[in-house]
């Protein structure tokens, strides 16, 4: 993917016959973030996603996290009066990695049958499947629908200039899911797994919630972590320092190379995240015998904690479930929040507490022909994903009725 859009319709007419009936709205469109103020951008964010603030996707632009990898922001605004009120994230992808959203068999039939799925357009938070707003507006905007709408309609009217096959918007909260259900879109679910805090005191209390065969296999877990001499530290942004970074990155970076992939995120992002948002940084650190052998990234919003990166330099039987479900399960009690966000893949993750979650998907594909074949296969695809959450709910750990 190069580092261009080229031959792409410049975005001016966007918006601008469908403006909402009792303002006037501009809709511009910007090809980085840092040409947006950061209070401006952040005035449009809830508290609780830390990925969806501008030093974070700013970040992945200024460090080289995007482009390489088929990502290339082409983010729209809405001003009134010069003021920032609205605004969508929106990449051009040139393929569908780091979405988690699986489109590839959408891809193949279309070009299949002569037509060219690629470039098309996304709205999500690069590599992290987490929910969480994707149409921003301003809290105290009095028609924020309208505002919606004519960011809805812009994108599609970018999409249809530029005969683009589709426009995806993955991983909408509740809010936006319940609005984007009442457009003429095609709904698609899969699966996360999230940690719910029901108050507990300590992880202690969390263990006593278990039956007493999932009890006894989370404390074998930790105990053999112990045993094989390995410490665990957690810190903060504001207590991790370059050689940290330098660690960590290392043990991501070997990750990918084990599963034949390319890490997405640099160090140079990594540091800057940590002087930008120290406060919703989370590193998990393990040392067995005075080296550094593993780590886990973890981001912090005000309610929940989102799970994200783990790498090792050896393998230590269990260490991936204490550093990424046992420890961030631990500091989520510690810290009050509500949630383990845990993203999505991963069975595993059941036995350890976690829960199935619906995670909402929306759909815009420009052929007629195809958007009715693909429509037909997600009515399917839904019973079959409603099916394989019944069955893991089945498979909780927990003591008496499965939770909701």
């Amino acid at each position: 993917m190069r580092k261009s859009i080229p031959g792409l319709l410049p975005f001016a007419s966007a918006g601008k016959a469908q403006a909402p009936r009792s303002a006037s709205y501009q809709v511009r469109q910007v090809r980085r973030l840092a040409g947006v103020p950061a209070p401006q951008w952040d005035a449009l964010v809830g508290d609780d996603n830390p990925f969806l603030n501008h030093a974070f996707l700013s970040g992945l632009e200024e460090h080289d996290c995007l482009e390489d990898h088929g990502w290339l922001p082409c983010h729209l605004l809405v001003f009134k009066a010069q003021a920032l009120v609205g605004a969508l994230p929106l990449y051009l992808r040139g393929n569908s990695e780091g979405e988690f959203v699986f489109d590839w068999n959408w891809a193949e039939a279309y070009e299949r049958a002569g037509g060219r799925y690629y470039p098309k357009l996304v709205t999500a938070i690069p590599f992290t499947p987490v929910s969480g707003p994707r149409f921003l507006v301003r809290s105290d905007a009095p028609d924020a629908d309208a505002v919606r709408t004519l960011l809805l309609e812009s994108v599609i009217e970018f999409a249809r200039a530029n005969r683009l096959s589709s426009w995806h918007c993955l991983f909408p909260d509740t809010a936006a899911a319940t609005w984007l259900g009442s457009q003429d879109l095609l709904p698609r679910q899969t699966c996360r797994f999230h940690w719910r805090n029901c108050g507990y005191r300590d992880f202690q209390e969390f263990l006593d919630a278990l039956s007493s065969k999932h009890r006894k296999q989370l404390r074998r877990e930790r105990r053999a972590v112990a045993e094989a001499g390995v410490e665990i530290v957690r810190l903060t942004g504001r207590e991790i320092t370059t050689r940290h970074w330098e660690m960590f990155h290392v043990f991501y970076c070997d990750t990918f190379a084990r599963h034949c992939g390319q890490p997405r995120f640099t160090l140079p992002f990594l540091r800057a995240l940590g002087d930008s948002m120290p406060d919703q940084t989370l590193l998990i650190l393990a040392r067995q015998r005075g080296e550094w052998v593993a780590g886990a990234f973890a981001m912090q919003g005000a309610r929940t904690l989102f799970g994200r990166h783990w790498g090792c330099s050896r393998d230590i039987p269990f260490l991936h479930f204490e550093l990424c479900y046992h420890q961030t399960i631990e500091h989520c009690i510690q810290s009050k929040l509500s949630s383990v966000d845990a993203g999505v893949q991963g069975e595993h993750k059941l036995a350890r507490g976690f829960e199935p979650v619906a995670a909402p998907s929306f759909h815009w594909l420009r052929d007629p022909g195809f958007r009715a074949a693909v429509g037909d296969y997600l009515i399917r695809e839904r019973a079959q994903v409603r099916q394989y959450a019944a069955a893991l709910h089945a498979h909780l750990p927990y003591r008496g009725v499965p939770l909701p």
